[in-house]
């Protein structure tokens, strides 16, 4: 109550007031007090009337409530949400990245997550099954550690796409926001599950979940893992197989979009086009609560007016 300030104007008033009244006496009860003159009595009740107006004054300052730190903030901010289903599928080892498909994969979806401050996020993988990571958050910090913990062979073997991106929906349908969005990444053909990727498609167009499909692998052949020796993992050149018809059919009936990527600068500028395509702006506002300082003016205050009070008694008159 900043209005409760101009209350200090009277006390110049009393100011005034005073100097008008003289005084016929000046009253001790101790005799040490008197003896050093009158100057001694005068000095004591100076300090009486600055301590008055010191607890005054603060009472006053205490009574405005003075606070601070206080502020309300409006920014724009993105707030999508956003669901990585990621393959780990025992082709995602194939070494046609460097060191293979899915650390190169990995470390993408990673880059983009750092980038969407302000998005709510979750993380999918699916090989032979499906299974939620990370359910949606913005525990950026929770998700990066997850993707960074995702293997090849944590999962049934296969790539169930189907499976996948139902799973991913059904962490989207009832997200907050009109903003849904699913990245599904994969170098294979459907070949496990008991849901048809196509139909888990429309569900996901029917909660208004955009599909961004991410076909991983170069052209031709690439060095795919086929089995385990006394040395890890043997590796043979076969043919590539993504099966492009049905992810560019995925992203076609839910409004989203197909990508091959055939290098690992290739998967870098994808999610950088689908960074750039998922901005919806919204308006948020963080409010900031005050921080009170009355209480340091009202307690000096009192301590005026426990110091002016000592002083009171110390030279009022004995009964």
């Amino acid at each position: 109550m900043p209005w409760a300030l101009l209350l200090l104007l009277l006390l110049p008033l009393w100011w005034a007031a005073r100097r008008k009244r003289s005084e016929a006496a000046i009253i001790f009860s101790r005799t040490s007090v008197l003896a050093r003159g009158p100057r001694a009595g005068r000095g004591i009740a100076r300090a009486i009337f600055i301590l008055r107006n010191v607890a005054l004054a603060l009472s006053v300052v205490a009574f405005a409530r003075p606070r601070a730190g206080a502020r309300l903030e409006n920014r724009t901010s993105s707030g999508i949400n956003i669901v990585l289903a990621l393959d780990l599928s025992s082709s995602m080892l194939a070494q046609d990245f460097q060191p293979n498909r899915l650390e190169v994969a990995k470390a993408k979806a990673m880059q983009f997550v750092r980038a969407r401050e302000s998005d709510r996020m979750g993380v999918v993988a699916f090989a032979g099954e499906a299974l939620t990571q990370v359910p949606l958050t913005t525990e950026h910090s929770v998700i990066l550690q997850s993707i960074q913990n995702l293997q090849a062979g944590q999962l049934e073997d296969g790539t169930a796409i189907g499976l996948g991106i139902a799973t991913a929906a059904n962490r989207l349908r009832d997200a907050p926001g009109n903003s849904r969005v699913m990245i599904v990444v994969t170098d294979g053909v459907n070949n496990r599950g008991a849901i048809d990727p196509l139909s888990a498609a429309r569900a996901a167009a029917f909660y208004g979940i955009r599909i961004y499909g991410i076909g991983v692998g170069t052209e031709g052949v690439a060095p795919v893992p086929v089995g385990r020796d006394v040395f890890g993992l043997r590796f043979e050149n076969q043919p590539v197989r993504i099966d492009e018809a049905l992810l560019t059919s995925i992203a076609r009936l839910t409004g989203g979009r197909y990508f091959r990527a055939r290098d690992a600068a290739a998967l870098d500028q994808i999610y950088s086009q689908i960074d750039r395509l998922e901005r919806v702006p919204l308006q948020t506002s963080s409010y900031v609560r005050y921080t009170e300082l009355y209480r340091w003016a009202l307690g000096l205050a009192l301590l005026a007016l426990m110091m002016e009070l000592a002083l009171t008694a110390w030279k009022a008159p004995l009964p």
